[in-house]
């Protein structure tokens, strides 16, 4: 189905971020975002692209009282032809279809989410950066905001998407990869089973802001999540997967107990390992066992993955007051391999041998 939403062109644009390679990490949004809403009976109506601006919001409205919300994380990139494509959509469009179920939310179909995600970013396409390691991400939501305070799903619902050129989610310069200091938490626990811990909703990240928090007494960047249950088993890495590499096998966690995000990178990483031949495991993993590896040698890499950070290598592991090493605290040849094969074929500069690429029909 074609769709021809009307666009309101912004009479203020913004100036354009002078140096792409201090972007950081959603410090800067582009000109426009798009809007769609959804009525009971009616179903998802009136799309439009408008100026990126402040919501005018019901304090009543049920999103900020009961959290009834979802959303998502995506990038665009532009090709050295000038071509603008995205990562793996239908991945998104299923998770998305998960979070919604979760969390009583009417399903957006697919079409809709990349109609609405390429006539955002045709109003915004200079926007989209160029530099190494930078690209624009787009934060597709919804939220419902019915004014109630019955705690039942909402009769109204908002859904937008809003894009912001970006880099190194970890802050590094240069678009390459560095290792960072990681905090392992055992006091404070993202998610439970039974929770909503494999659905992107915001009360799972704000629910874990003390723990990061707490990490940054350490010196580290984010933490290591462990089980709810037990306090025994890793989970994830502050808001990305994780991946172990033990005795040259990579260890993740498995998502049957639903507390792990099923992550887009993280598919990925699982398939790309199984291409190249590299042992790969989805198993409950002891932090004792990985203390115990940094102490005997065996513990090779650490790495998380996520849309925002793509591969991020772990140097050191924070745990109990005491810091283990990882391997020799430098990048490994997995996370590397990993982070060039995927950014590579993100960015169309290694061909798309996994047939993931998903081209917009826009050129810059």
């Amino acid at each position: 189905m074609e769709y021809n939403f009307p666009v309101t062109r912004t009479t203020n644009p913004k100036p354009r971020p002078e140096d792409e390679t201090k972007l950081g990490f959603a410090r800067y949004f582009t000109d426009h975002m798009f809007c769609m809403d959804w009525d009971e009976g009616i179903g998802w109506h009136d799309g439009r692209v408008v100026p990126h601006a402040p919501l005018l919001i019901e304090p009543a409205s049920c999103v900020l009282h009961y959290a009834q919300m979802m959303f998502e994380g995506m990038k665009a990139y532009r090709t050295a032809d000038g071509e603008i494509q995205i990562f793996r959509p239908d991945m998104n469009i299923k998770r998305m279809a998960r979070t919604n179920e979760r969390m009583c939310i009417p399903e957006l179909p697919g079409e809709i989410l990349l109609a609405g995600i390429k006539a955002v970013i045709k109003e915004d396409i200079d926007w989209v950066p160029t530099a190494p390691g930078t690209a624009l991400y787009i934060r597709p939501f919804i939220f419902g905001d019915e004014v109630s305070f019955s705690v039942l799903p909402a009769k109204h619902y908002r859904f937008l998407i809003i894009l912001s050129p970006t880099g190194s989610y970890y802050a590094a310069n240069d678009g390459g990869l560095h290792c960072t200091r990681i905090y392992v938490q055992d006091k404070y626990i993202r998610a439970a089973k039974g929770g909503t811990g494999y659905a992107k909703v915001g009360g799972n990240y704000g629910g874990g802001m003390r723990a990061s928090q707490d990490a940054m007494k350490y010196d580290c960047k984010d933490v290591l999540w462990l089980d709810a249950a037990e306090h025994k088993y890793v989970e994830e890495i502050g808001t990305s997967n994780a991946f172990f590499r033990i005795n040259d096998e990579v260890i993740t966690a498995p998502l049957d107990s639903g507390t792990i995000l099923p992550g887009i990178t993280r598919d990925s990483v699982i398939q790309l390992l199984r291409r190249w031949g590299v042992k790969i495991s989805e198993r409950k993993l002891s932090i004792d066992e990985i203390t115990k590896a940094s102490e005997d040698g065996t513990l090779q890499e650490i790495f998380a993955s996520g849309t925002a950070a793509v591969i991020s290598p772990i140097g050191t592991l924070n745990y109990n007051g005491k810091d283990y090493l990882v391997a020799d605290g430098k990048v490994g040849p997995v996370a590397q391999k990993l982070y060039d094969n995927l950014y590579g074929m993100q960015t169309g500069k290694i061909e798309d041998y996994m047939g993931w690429v998903y081209k917009l029909g826009l050129k810059a």
